[in-house]
């Protein structure tokens, strides 16, 4: 009897373990049938929005700016301001906020609440927020200047004309005074105000306050993050009913994406990011799986392979790179030969199933600003012999084994740093190590969750080349903090930000400047032709000196079920630009 009793606990046991188990990779199931559950591949590295580097992240949901973005159009259109006015010499504006406008807690929100985020937040020197590099105006690097004239009316202004001015004095997030002021007027035992360490994934989800479509409910790390409606967001549909319409978003985590594909055809995901390799299979299910899948056309982001061009020290004076691996990086002939050895049209057709074309620029051919090959842009086709040459050319050479050799004798060896899960750039890697085998190379792949990888890249600086990408759009001065050479994304040589000590060794080379500068130059010329050829000479030293190379530019596709109603799918916005707008059949 005593037996069976054990038994039967340690079954018990056994299906509780099984169950846990399975808990942590299917999305959380609920009787509430107004909720959307969508999947992302990497949890928040931060609920604190300026500190936040991560490409995955809840903000969207929770914060807002003054003004929004079409994402059909990306034209701009009202926000948290019902309306704005700009002078006629384009250096000032006015924005007039929503009367009555709340914070996620319920508390007024007020003009005050915009200049505590401006001028000591994404101003403030202490505070690392790659921000700063976008909101600089000219060459006199100045931010824009605020005045509160009432509760309701702030204006901006500029000593000198920025043309991308409206769109950054007010897309970004405004953060709430009553709440974070403490966190900077207070500092830790260094000296660093508070703020940075606020708002860690550490904080009670329901302590973080927005003034979003949504606040957070709950979030189990490496699983999941629950948001419920604010009752408090302004927006209203025409017959006066509070938006959004849908009650609760699932952001589930799921770093595998054939473990996504599952959970999307089992009915566990409401939308799936579709990969060109499954776009035969899903969109032939598309009747009996009861979904749509969307075509936003060709996608305005960029996927790249970058080198370490870092030729500075850590605290411990060890060089970020290795020496010898610098000097390889360091070549323009190096880069250039692996630019043309690596097939990016076998990529296309063979990983992207041709869904997609080479990509030849950070500024994608849907921007008025791109420079395409036939205005004189410099491309990389596929020319294995031509890399070879280019290598000999600056002193490579080759043994008897066909290993290639630097002018010391050194094989050329590297790692080639990923982020693990996503199945389209793993293949994209291995397709990378064998093109470059055939120059004689020798490439080591090496796999890292997303946020290790991101951590890797910008704080230990400590590698050799990486595979990744940047999200994109239309006006090329949202990629400023790339191209500044003091940008939070400068990766390719990354300097010290805020907070951080002098690099030792750290150096900027003429032609990183160069594309500095003529950003700058762009952001100030008003008159669009002038932007063009500006933002054209930046391409032509990007593609000259290839710092990134471009992999491939897909199209964008995305599966959402048809219980969804309201999508308006495209490249530039997603399938949820209009959340608002959106609704669930029960």
């Amino acid at each position: 009897m005593m037996l069976h009793s054990k038994l039967r606990s340690l079954i018990i046991l056994l299906a509780a373990i099984v169950t846990i188990a399975l808990s942590a990779c299917t999305p959380a199931r609920s009787q509430l049938t107004n909720r959307l559950i969508v999947p992302t591949p990497s949890g928040p590295a931060t609920f604190n929005y300026p500190l936040n580097q991560s490409a995955y992240s809840v903000f969207g949901y929770l914060n807002e700016g003054l003004i929004n973005e079409n994402g059909l159009t990306s034209e701009l259109e009202p926000g948290l301001a019902e309306s704005w006015e700009v002078s006629k010499d384009g250096k000032k504006i006015v924005f007039t906020l929503r009367e009555g406008l709340k914070w996620s807690d319920g508390e007024p929100m007020t003009t005050d609440d915009i200049i505590f985020s401006y001028d000591k937040i994404y101003f403030n020197d202490k505070i690392p927020s790659g921000l700063k590099d976008t909101l600089r105006v000219g060459m006199s690097r100045q931010f824009p200047k605020l005045k509160k004239l009432d509760s309701r009316l702030v204006e901006f202004s500029v000593a000198e004309p920025f043309a991308p001015f409206i769109r950054y004095a007010g897309g970004i997030p405004i953060l709430p005074a009553h709440i974070l002021q403490e966190s900077i007027s207070n500092t830790d035992s260094e000296g660093k105000p508070k703020f940075l360490s606020t708002w860690g994934t550490d904080t009670d989800p329901k302590k973080i306050v927005g003034n979003g479509q949504y606040r957070m409910l709950s979030y189990t790390p490496n699983q999941r993050v629950v948001l419920e409606r604010n009752p408090y967001f302004w927006r209203k549909d025409t017959q006066g009913t509070t938006q959004p319409y849908i009650q609760q978003i699932v952001w589930q985590i799921i770093e595998n994406t054939d473990t996504q594909l599952l959970n999307f055809r089992s009915g566990d995901l409401d939308s799936l990011e579709v990969q060109p390799e499954v776009f035969p299979l899903l969109k032939r299910e598309e009747k009996r799986g009861k979904y749509t899948v969307f075509n936003g056309g060709p996608d305005t982001g960029s996927v790249f392979m970058c080198f370490n061009l870092n030729k500075g020290r850590n605290p411990q004076k060890q060089p970020f790179v290795d020496p010898i691996k610098s000097r390889w990086f360091a070549t323009k002939e190096f880069r250039q030969a692996i630019a043309y050895a690596i097939n990016r049209d076998a990529m296309t057709n063979n990983i992207y199933r041709g869904l997609g074309a080479p990509l030849h620029s950070p500024i994608p051919a849907q921007s008025p600003f791109y420079l395409s090959p036939k205005e004189g842009l410099k491309t990389y086709s596929y020319d294995l012999q031509k890399a070879k040459d280019l290598l000999l050319s600056a002193g490579f050479k080759y043994n008897t084994e066909g290993e290639l050799l630097d002018t010391e004798g050194n094989k050329v060896r590297f790692t080639l740093l990923m982020a693990a899960g996503k199945k389209v750039r793993e293949q994209m890697g291995t397709q990378i190590k064998q093109d470059l085998g055939k120059l004689g190379m020798q490439i080591d792949t090496q796999f890292l969750s997303f946020n290790t990888y991101v951590e890797k890249l910008r704080l230990s600086k400590n590698w050799d080349t990486y595979l990744g990408g940047f999200t994109g759009g239309l006006e090329p001065h949202s990629g400023y903090n790339i191209w500044s050479v003091n940008g939070t994304l400068h990766s390719f040589n990354q300097g010290p930000q805020a907070g951080e000590p002098p690099i030792k060794g750290w150096e900027v080379a003429e032609w990183e400047q160069k594309i500095d500068d003529l950003y700058v130059k762009a952001s100030q010329e008003l008159d669009e032709a002038k932007r063009k050829e500006l933002y054209g000479e930046t391409q032509k030293i990007i593609a000259e000196q290839v710092p990134f190379i471009y992999m491939v530019n897909p199209l964008t596709f995305e599966a959402v079920r048809d219980r969804i109603s309201g999508i308006k799918y495209s490249a530039i916005g997603g399938a949820f630009w209009n959340l608002y707008e959106l609704k669930i059949a029960e």
